[in-house]
């Protein structure tokens, strides 16, 4: 199987210069060629073929000679193989139509193959040996090697081996529901016990820093030294955020998945969700979507389950005590009471439970439509069981 991991890079002087000759030949021949697909398509009304962008490289180089000397030539190859993969990824509606690349935003390069890691270094073709933090032993075949560049200038590279197989370690045997929430951020309930997980809210802790030095960028002048020393600084805030919210999420999800065997959680439809003005910027900050994938592979290295159930199933407004199912239930109302056994609830504590009783319906039943954890199908409409061994 597949297992990517992450290493910070901290190149010389030199090397960065060279890392940036490499970005900036990957990044204009991919602004090259899909421009060149938008124009075959406008004129045509069909697309272009890989083979025939592909076939583009050599006469490139002879008009372009700095495409030859400054970027390793696998690199390039790359660029249209990822080009390639944004135009089916857009055609059936897994994403949006590929955008042209900008100097100003994050940077990326990929090598397949020539990469090795020598000592506490990374060994990459045009470049020499890098140095680099490991923190975690190298394994196995390194299949491709991805080096970014952010807009803080950090350096990083992610190193994607193909293993032969990873060490199961026991986990725990709870079967476990979550209810994701804005307030709190996970209600958990194993059957007996329920434990609420405060939401940080990470972005509004930053959002006056982040908006008095987005205020001193606004009144630099543009193209300026000091605008772009501004800019790197909105960028650190921004970059801190993203940090302290994978930070929380990846430890809650190792958490969960060390005291559990099964988690149960819905299947939110999130980009549908952050259209509600009100509330776009809490769903967008919280991470729900990074959260399940996190649990998801942890998951899958302690041959556990993930179960997702449907998103229409009405968690909240059912009674987790005699199913009694109520009409209405507007967001505002956190506690109700059941018209049929007077029970009265925790609106987020009663869908935690509902979702849990689901989950293990459904892994009792068999129902569910069987999907590995590392891939394959992704989120069908109704129910979903990832996991190793289905």
């Amino acid at each position: 199987m597949l297992k990517a991991v992450k290493v910070r890079l901290y190149p010389t002087p030199e090397q960065e210069l060279a890392l940036a000759k490499s970005f900036g030949c990957a990044r204009w021949y991919w602004n090259f060629t899909l421009n060149a697909c938008i124009q075959h398509y406008q004129e045509t009304g069909n697309s272009l073929k890989l083979a025939t962008y592909k076939g583009m490289l050599p006469q490139l180089k002879k008009e372009y000679p700095w495409l030859k000397e400054d970027c390793y030539s696998s690199v390039l190859q790359c660029v249209a193989i990822n080009l390639d993969k944004a135009y089916k990824n857009f055609f059936e509606g897994r994403a949006k139509f590929p955008r042209f690349k900008s100097k100003h935003h994050q940077q990326s390069i990929q090598y397949p193959q020539s990469v090795t890691v020598v000592n506490q270094t990374l060994k990459v073709p045009k470049i020499g040996e890098i140095k680099a933090i490991f923190h975690r032993e190298i394994t196995g075949t390194i299949k491709t090697v991805t080096i970014s560049k952010t807009p803080t200038n950090k350096y990083f590279a992610s190193i994607l081996c193909e293993v032969e197989a990873i060490e199961l370690k026991e986990s725990g045997d709870k079967i476990i529901g979550i209810d994701l929430g804005l307030k709190d951020f996970a209600i958990v309930h194993d059957g007996e016990n329920v434990t609420k997980y405060a939401n940080p809210k990470h972005f509004k802790r930053h959002q006056k820093n982040l908006a008095r030095k987005q205020k001193k960028l606004s009144r630099k002048t543009k193209g300026s030294k000091s605008r772009a020393e501004s800019k790197k600084i909105v960028a650190k805030v921004h970059e801190r955020i993203a940090n302290s919210r994978q930070d929380f999420l990846h430890k809650l999800s190792r958490k969960l998945v060390n005291e559990s065997q099964v988690i149960v959680v819905e299947n939110l439809n999130v980009k549908g969700m952050v259209k509600n003005r009100k509330l776009s910027k809490a769903i967008s900050d919280v991470g729900w979507g990074m959260f399940v994938n996190f649990i998801s592979y942890k998951l899958q290295q302690r041959s556990g389950k993930l179960i997702e159930i449907g998103r229409f199933f009405p968690s909240s407004k059912t009674c987790s005590c005699c199913g009694y199912l109520i009409d209405e239930l507007p967001l505002d109302i956190r506690e109700w009471d059941c018209p049929n056994c007077n029970t009265d609830h925790d609106r987020d504590v009663n869908a935690a439970l509902n979702i849990r009783n689901e989950g293990n319906r459904i892994l009792t039943e068999g129902g569910g439509n069987p999907v590995f954890a590392d891939g394959g199908c992704v989120s069908p409409p109704e129910v979903q069981v990832r996991g190793i061994g289905l």
